[in-house]
């Protein structure tokens, strides 16, 4: 199931003005160029920020996302109607014979049990051509992310035109393993309104999620770095083998 922020009709329709910086989507764009996709596949596509570029530049989308309030967002964005949206993940596709495959953010990181896990790398690969590749990040463990979640680092209070003032943070509840859970805060002068929405991420080290990916039928092409965030992200590039092992 999503996460509130996600689902929750007035948060999504806040989101993208929350979070406007998405210079972590340049490096998808670009390998998207760089590998020739001209059929993309975006996992968790959420209010359809990558997805909505790629189809400016040609690329036939398809964007499948669980939370329907932030499909909506998408859909009412200017080019909504060029991209396929689809209310699921990646275990409910169609069948699809897309070029590359991406889950950007933390959406990789947002599944978090292991068979759920597995399942999502082989509904990728069924979406993919052979030959194709599934792109996506997640954060190394090592650089311990969680210890940044706090009111005093991440408290902000946004002017969104026609919402007025939202006040947001972040607050870490639990660290048990590789499980993190944290929670977000809204706070909406315009009524008052308090909003929360709770997460959890796993997070996975590099040898394990190269392991998993050979055993779901992918050949691991490189692991490279986010640009934007560099040495807390591996950002895998796997390529989809014409036979599962």
């Amino acid at each position: 199931m999503a996460d509130e922020c996600f689902r929750h009709p007035r948060l999504a329709a806040v989101y993208d003005r929350l979070d406007p910086d998405r210079a972590d989507l340049e490096p998808y764009l670009r390998m998207a160029e760089e590998f020739g996709a001209r059929r993309v596949l975006d996992i968790g596509c959420g209010t359809g920020v990558l997805a909505l570029l790629l189809a400016e530049r040609g690329a036939d989308v398809v964007g499948v996302d669980p939370a329907g309030a932030s499909l909506d967002v998408a859909r009412g964005k200017p080019g909504g109607e060029r991209v396929r949206w689809i209310h699921g993940d990646a275990t409910t596709l169609p069948p699809l014979t897309a070029d590359l495959a991406t889950m950007t953010g933390n959406a990789a990181q947002a599944v978090v049990d292991p068979e759920d896990w597995r399942r999502t790398l082989r509904g990728a690969r069924a979406a993919l051509r052979p030959g194709g590749r599934f792109v996506f990040e997640t954060r190394v463990p090592a650089r311990r992310a969680w210890e940044e979640w706090n009111r005093e680092a991440t408290h902000s209070v946004t002017d969104v035109p026609g919402v007025g003032a939202v006040e947001s943070w972040v607050d870490l509840l639990e660290v048990r393993g590789p499980l993190v859970t944290f929670r977000w805060t809204y706070v909406f002068a315009a009524d008052g309104q308090v909003l929360t929405s709770d997460s959890t991420l796993r997070f996975r080290e590099r040898d394990e999620v190269e392991a998993e990916l050979v055993a779901q039928g992918y050949a691991v092409e490189d692991v490279r770095d986010a640009p934007d965030r560099p040495g807390r992200e591996f950002v895998f590039v796997a390529r989809r083998l014409r036979t599962a092992r």
